[in-house]
Formats: C-alpha cells, sequence, structure tokens
C-alpha cells in the first residue's frame, strides 16, 4: 500500500505540490506572526533613566492601591499630587536636597514659523546633577530669560537648523511664551526633550515639588517621610537602586507599547491562523475530492474503504510533515524581516526584535499537521464510499448533494454568527464597535457561506453567466456549464476569492464606518466655533491664552481639564474613566451632549457626569470614586450620558481635578457678536501666546481622522499577510485544477476548438469563479456591515456606512487578473502537447 501510495503521489505531483505549497505558506504565516506575538510578551529590562544619578527619590505616589475581597487592585493616577512642603522641610534636615519640578513647555527658532513648537519638559538646572544631562557646550542658566536644552549632536550643527549655543529661541512655558537665550546644551535623551532654568524661575512657573532627590541614608529618609505625613493621608513614596526608574517620565512606556503591539499582532495571528486553517483543509479536501474516479479503480480492482482510507492518510501525512517543515523553516527566516517593517514603519518601538523564543514553531508545525488531516478527515471518509462504478464515469460530474453533517455543521456556524450580531444588538450595541467582534463575526460567517458552497455555487453561476451565456459564441455558455457543474473544483477555487472580499470588506468597511461615526459623534456635540488644545497627551495651555480668550468680547468660552476618576465596581473590578473638569455653565455655551436622564446644568463640587456604561448610572445615587490625585469622595449623579461610540466620557468639577492643568479651550460666538472681530481677537491671543487656534473643522480633523496612520498600517498588516496567501493559494488552486483537466481541453481541441478559443474559455471560467466568490464574500461583509448599522442606530449615533469601494475593486481586479494567469498559463502548457495523446485522459 505505500509504494502504491508513493506511485500515486508521483504521478499526480501537481495535486500534491499545490497542498504542499499552500500548507507550507500556511504554517510559515503562523510561525512568523507567532514568533512575532511572542516577542511582545515581555519588555526589555531598563534601569533607572532620569534619576540615574539620585541616591533617593521621594515623590508623591502615582498609583492608586485599594485592597478587594481578591486582593490589592491598582489603577495609574491621572494627576499625581505635589511632595508637601512639611516633607521637604523634614528632608532637608536629614542633608541636601534638591527640589525637581516638571511642567511642559514648548521652544522653536525666533523668527520661525508660528506654531507650538517642539514639546519638552521643563525643570531647574539643580537637578540635572541627578540625571544623565551633562553639558556638551556652553555654561548652566544663571539669570531669568536663560536656558539649556537637550539637541542631538547633529542638531548643534548650524548648518542643520538646529539649536545651538547662542540662539535665541521662543519658549511657551505656563506663564505664556517669552524668548530666551540658549546658553548651553546638553545630550538627548529618548525618554524626554528636556528645557533647563534657572531654579528661582523653574520654581516661578511651576511652584509645585514634584519630586525630591535626598542625598541621605534611605533608611533615615522613610523614617522621616512616615513621621511627617502621619495623620496626613497622603502617599509618599520612597525609591532606591532599580525603584528609581518609577519616577521616570511614562516608566511603563515600554510595556505599554508592547500592549498595542501585542493586541494587533494577535489580532493579526488570528486572521493569519483561520485563513490558513480555512484554505488549508479546502485545499486538501478539493485534492482527494479530484481523485474520485482513481478511488474507484482501486474499488473495482478490489481495494476496501479502509484501504482506501489508509491511502489518503498516508498521502496526507507524506505531504503534511515535511510541508510543515517547510512552513516552519518559512516562519523562522521571515519572522525578522517582519519586525523590521513594524519598526521602521512606527508600528513596533525602535528596540522591538524577534526573541529565541521556540513553542511558536512547535505550534505551527503541529497546528499544520492537525490541519491537513482534518481536511482530509471528511474527504477519506467520502473516498471510502466511492462505489466501483465510479470509474466507468466519463464526466466529472458533481451532483451538488451534501450529507446531513454538512447541512447541520452550516447551519450551525450561520446560525452562531448571525445569532451573536442579535445577541450583541439586543443586549450591548456598543459591543459590535469592539475590534473582537467585529473580526470574529466574519469568520463564522464565511465558513458556513463555504460549507453551503455546493448549493450557493449553481444558481450564483447562472447569475453572473446570465448575460454571458446569452452572447453570441458558445464561450459563455461553456462556461456557465463548466463551472455550473464542477462545484467542488468551482467552491475550491471560489474559497480564497470568498476569505479576500469577505475580510478586507468587513474590516475596511467597519474601522472607516466607526472613524466616520466617532467624527459625527464628536461634531455633533460640539458647537463651539473654534479649540485651543494643548498637544500631546500630557500638554497644558499657557495661562494667557485662557484669560485673554474670555475676555474677548462676545465670546463663549469654556476652558477644561483633562483627568480620570476610577470606580470600584461590584467590589473587585477597579474601573478607570478618563474625565472632563468643566465649568457647566461654560460648557453649555459650547457643546450640546447627548444627555440620557438628569441635565448636565447640575453639576456642582458634589455631583459628577456619568455614562451608561457604569454600574451605577442612576440619577440622584451617590457613588463612591476615587479622582484624579487618588482622593477618595462620594459623589451624587446628576446626569447619565448615553454610551454612543465609547467616547463619551464622564464631567467633575475643577475642584474635582486640582492637580490637571488647563489643556482645551472651545470657543463659541455668541449670537449678535461680530464673529470677524472675535476671530481676528482669538488668533491674535493665539499668536501671541505661540498656541494654534482651530475651527471646528480643523479640530475634527485632527482629533478625528477618518483613516488615522496607526490605523492604516495596522490593518495593513492585518489584511496583508492574509490577503497575499490566499491570493498565492489562488493561484495554486487554480493551477490544480486546470492541470487536472487536460483530457477535457483536449476533447475540446479534437471538436474543433482552436486553442485561443480554448484559452478565452479557461480565462472566462476563472472570472466566473472570481465573480462567485466576489458575490459570497460581499454577502458575508454586508452582513456584517448591516450589524454594525443597527448597532450605530440604536446608540443614537447618526452616521453613513462606509464601504472601501475602491478598495474591494482594486482586490477584486487583482484577484481576476491572478486568476486568468494562473488557469490560463498551465492550459497553454496543456495544449503545447498534440489533443490526441490526452484525449479520454480524466485522472
Amino acid at each position: 500500500m505505500l509504494r502504491l501510495t508513493l506511485q500515486g503521489m508521483r504521478a499526480r505531483w501537481i495535486t500534491f505540490t499545490g497542498s504542499f505549497v499552500a500548507l507550507a505558506l500556511g504554517v510559515g504565516l503562523i510561525a512568523a506572526t507567532g514568533l512575532a506575538l511572542a516577542a511582545t510578551f515581555q519588555a526589555p529590562h531598563r534601569g533607572p533613566e532620569r534619576f540615574a544619578a539620585a541616591p533617593v527619590v521621594v515623590r508623591a505616589t502615582d498609583t492608586l492601591r485599594v485592597h478587594t475581597p481578591i486582593g490589592e487592585r491598582t489603577q495609574r493616577l491621572a494627576d499625581p499630587r505635589a511632595v508637601p512642603a512639611e516633607v521637604a522641610a523634614e528632608l532637608a534636615r536629614l542633608g541636601r536636597t534638591i527640589e525637581d519640578r516638571t511642567f511642559p513647555v514648548s521652544y522653536a527658532s525666533v523668527g520661525g514659523e508660528d506654531g507650538e513648537g517642539a514639546a519638552a519638559a521643563g525643570h531647574p538646572w539643580s537637578v540635572a546633577a541627578a540625571t544623565p544631562y551633562r553639558l556638551t557646550d556652553g555654561r548652566a542658566p544663571r539669570t531669568p530669560g536663560e536656558v539649556v536644552v537637550a539637541a542631538a549632536a547633529r542638531e548643534r550643527d548650524r548648518s542643520g537648523g538646529g539649536v545651538a549655543v547662542g540662539d535665541r529661541v521662543r519658549v511657551v512655558t505656563p506663564a505664556g511664551a517669552d524668548s530666551r537665550t540658549v546658553v548651553g546644551t546638553v545630550a538627548a535623551t529618548d525618554f524626554e526633550t528636556a528645557v533647563f532654568f534657572t531654579d528661582a524661575e523653574a520654581a516661578q512657573l511651576s511652584p509645585r515639588i514634584d519630586a525630591l532627590v535626598v542625598h541621605a541614608d534611605a533608611t533615615a529618609v522613610r523614617k522621616a517621610v512616615q513621621n511627617a505625613v502621619r495623620g496626613t493621608g497622603s502617599g509618599i513614596d520612597v525609591l532606591t537602586g532599580d525603584e528609581r526608574r518609577r519616577a521616570d517620565p511614562d516608566p511603563d512606556r515600554d510595556s505599554e507599547a508592547l500592549v498595542a503591539v501585542n493586541a494587533l499582532l494577535g489580532t493579526a495571528a488570528g486572521i493569519t491562523c483561520f485563513v490558513s486553517v480555512f484554505v488549508v483543509a479546502s485545499t486538501f479536501a478539493f485534492a482527494v475530492a479530484q481523485r474520485r474516479r482513481e478511488f474507484g479503480l482501486l474499488r473495482t480492482a478490489g481495494a476496501t474503504a479502509r484501504q482506501i482510507r489508509r491511502t489518503v492518510f498516508a498521502e496526507a501525512v507524506l505531504v503534511a510533515v515535511p510541508a510543515s517543515a517547510a512552513g516552519c523553516l518559512l516562519g523562522a527566516v521571515g519572522a525578522p524581516p517582519l519586525a523590521a517593517w513594524m519598526v521602521d514603519s512606527g508600528v513596533a518601538p525602535s528596540w522591538f526584535a524577534i526573541g529565541d523564543q521556540t513553542w511558536p514553531l512547535h505550534t505551527a508545525f503541529w497546528t499544520g499537521l492537525c490541519v491537513a488531516m482534518a481536511g482530509v478527515l471528511t474527504s477519506s471518509w467520502r473516498a471510502g464510499r466511492i462505489k466501483p462504478t465510479e470509474a466507468l464515469r466519463e464526466a466529472a460530474l458533481d451532483n451538488g448533494t451534501m450529507p446531513p453533517s454538512r447541512w447541520l455543521l452550516g447551519a450551525l456556524l450561520l446560525l452562531a454568527g448571525l445569532g451573536l450580531l442579535v445577541w450583541s444588538l439586543a443586549t450591548d450595541p456598543g459591543e459590535a464597535l469592539k475590534r473582537k467582534t467585529y473580526i470574529t463575526r466574519p469568520m463564522l460567517l464565511i465558513v458556513g457561506f463555504a460549507l453551503y458552497a455546493p448549493v450557493l455555487v449553481p444558481p450564483l453561476v447562472r447569475l453572473v453567466t446570465w448575460l454571458p451565456a446569452r452572447l453570441p459564441g458558445a464561450t459563455g455558455l461553456l462556461a456557465r456549464e463548466n463551472a455550473a457543474t464542477g462545484v467542488r473544483r468551482t467552491a475550491a477555487v471560489a474559497a480564497p476569492v470568498l476569505i479576500t472580499v469577505a475580510l478586507a470588506a468587513s474590516l475596511l468597511g467597519t474601522t472607516a464606518t466607526i472613524n466616520e461615526a466617532k467624527a459625527n459623534e464628536a461634531a455633533a456635540q460640539t458647537t463651539a466655533d473654534y479649540v485651543v488644545a494643548a498637544p500631546g497627551d500630557k500638554g497644558a495651555l499657557p495661562a494667557p491664552i485662557v484669560t485673554r480668550a474670555q475676555s474677548i468680547p462676545g465670546a463663549a468660552v469654556s476652558a477644561s481639564r483633562s483627568t480620570a476618576v476610577t470606580v470600584l465596581e461590584e467590589g473587585v473590578a477597579l474601573v478607570r474613566s478618563e474625565a472632563r473638569a468643566v465649568d457647566p455653565a461654560a460648557l453649555a455655551a459650547v457643546s450640546r451632549l447627548p444627555v440620557a436622564s438628569g441635565r448636565v446644568a447640575d453639576l456642582d463640587d458634589g455631583g459628577i457626569v456619568v455614562n451608561e456604561e457604569w454600574l451605577t448610572r442612576t440619577v440622584g445615587q451617590r457613588v463612591r470614586v476615587w479622582l484624579g490625585d487618588g482622593r477618595e469622595v462620594t459623589l451624587r449623579i446628576v446626569a447619565v450620558l448615553r454610551t454612543g461610540t465609547g467616547g463619551n466620557g464622564v464631567y467633575v468639577t475643577p475642584r474635582n481635578a486640582p492637580g490637571a492643568p488647563v489643556d482645551r479651550v472651545d470657543v463659541a460666538v455668541r449670537d449678535g457678536a461680530d464673529a470677524s472681530a472675535v476671530d481676528a481677537a482669538l488668533r491674535e491671543a493665539g499668536t501671541a501666546t505661540r498656541t494654534t487656534v482651530l475651527t471646528k473643522d480643523e479640530w475634527l480633523a485632527r482629533s478625528h481622522p477618518r483613516s488615522s496612520e496607526s490605523t492604516r498600517l495596522g490593518l495593513l498588516l492585518i489584511l496583508g499577510i492574509a490577503l497575499l496567501y490566499t491570493g498565492i493559494t489562488l493561484a495554486n488552486t487554480l493551477v490544480m485544477a486546470t492541470s487536472d483537466r487536460v483530457g477535457d481541453l483536449a476533447v475540446l481541441r479534437l471538436t474543433g476548438a482552436t486553442k485561443p478559443q480554448v484559452l478565452r474559455l479557461v480565462a472566462a471560467e476563472a472570472l466566473v469563479v472570481v465573480a462567485v466568490g466576489s458575490l459570497l464574500g460581499a454577502a458575508v461583509a454586508g452582513l456584517n456591515l448591516l450589524g454594525l448599522r443597527g448597532a450605530l442606530a440604536l446608540l443614537s449615533v447618526r452616521s453613513p456606512l462606509v464601504v472601501p469601494w475602491g478598495g474591494l475593486a482594486a482586490m477584486v481586479a487583482a484577484s481576476a487578473v491572478l486568476a486568468v494567469v494562473a488557469a490560463v498559463v498551465p492550459a497553454l502548457t496543456a495544449l503545447r502537447t498534440r489533443p490526441v495523446e490526452h484525449a479520454g485522459t480524466r485522472e
């Protein structure tokens, strides 16, 4: 039986080569994405950076810690408190201390273009001794108006247009904008861009003490801190050794960067694994289905059904083992270039690289082997049931019937996909907007539609060939009949097209629709004519822009602050919600919030505005929360906002966000006011303070882009890998299918068809199959997008569906070109042989 198996593989080398290629590429993709995913599980260890030369660092804690029945739960504080003055005084008795102050600044060369300049962090010069910063040129600042800036080596070259000693720069601080002289430069670092001031000026610009560098014994420092804060409720951290890293700017930036990369690669790995499993199983099943007459001959020769099944499994093992091994090798070779592309495109941090983990290779190998076995499982059972009379059939005609098990499995998958959609719409419409939902649902529908291919293909073929079949000539008619009767062949070739169109349309359409919905929602909620926002996530607006805007006649101004509140839900889950601190009266003049119940106007220092995602969301109820600085308070719910697309946050008053700076100013022109005068005054204030004034439309375009670069690159990674594989598999399957039909092509030649006519027929059949796969994929995508549209309607968000027609047209066109080439080339090769030599050949 083994010799017979090897002889059969040698005779059908094209079919088995196609199966080998499909499996090797599938395993390679799983291995490559798995290796990249494994590299995101652990961030590199970094020691202290900013306070590397400080013996002891004292600062207010930036972590909220809450004890629950299942253990301690933690959350980062949005606005950590300052080090109390009494603590600083107590520690000064122990030894020399250096007060560190950190405040947002930006700077640009005097005479340059108007704008916010380069974002940086301001510090007093004395703290530089405890940091890696050392003068590379010039001297320390001695008087107000002098600064030391961090500059890379190339920036210190005047020919490069950078900052050098003696330059005049315009620096924007919390106090406003002013010209200053660069008296020194320090080497740039990758954790922040620093600007140093004199200690006195830094204290004037930012009075609060953010950290203390203490030159004393750590044990004595801890004891002094405990004595100073006893009974005050203030949380103070005393950091030594590697713990000093917690005082660095954004100490968790490496792990947070990996979280985003992990989510992206996890999605890519999930889709890649699904595509690989789907395509490999389909390819192996098709390879077995091609050999019905061969198995009939074996049955006629006396082979039992069990021997047929053993032959099929033996062939699958002989192909799957080397193919899986080759795929692991491809994955190991392809993973480093994938990681390098992610770094170069900005998707991953600069230090991201493939590690020495081997478990993804083991996982990919055994996944490939199991998928190959699963792909031939049903087909081998069907092959064992082939009757000897099948060898006498002259036409490779599929009867289109499906076994009850296939009907049942297809129905279960379709019902699961549609049922999850209906369930989410009925219970939590916002779930439909989450990535794991709009990625998982199409997968269920894709497999469901693929299982029903034997009954869906014939009517779809007749639909797409209705007009071509009625045109003069026999090409359209023959293409229709060949595609409709060869159901298994048509379904196998259409499968890669189905998955390509369904995934691309679902993911591209869903993300574009959600982005459009968020932009429309923000536009509906903002009635301001102008928005002035601080750059970056932790920026602050200079005080003069706020006071000047509020003094403009005819302008309604709302100055707000970014903060956060944390609530303990169900006694065990510590949930943080982004919030804004606002004056309710000023907010009403520049916004139109989607209030579900209550009144935003009732917001006061004892109240809070929440949204429908909160567990406690009844107006009048009191809820225990922790504010951005860690203080625990109980606030009264005064209003509840609709969930929307998830961007409707929480609102408190400025008194409940004491450490948060103003980072956004909304300005509306009052009725009857001179709009041009307000515009001129506001832009003059922006120019004077070096802040950017945006119209509402400009702000929406910046803050809610229809297509962000990160989203585009993420989709390119997720879809690019999968669609490249499906494209190769489409060509591979067509080569297998066309090479199996050399006898049919020879008969056409013997009946009088010319070579061009035969090639046109082959190309037409390929186009028909692509059209069928595209229609099935469009049906899957349509169901997914209609579900999203229903979710948005239930969330009271008015937004149209965004269908990526251009991208879909390009993918269908590429599939069509690839299919035609992959079908015509092997047909052209077969036609080089005299037709009589292939006449009657079926296997």
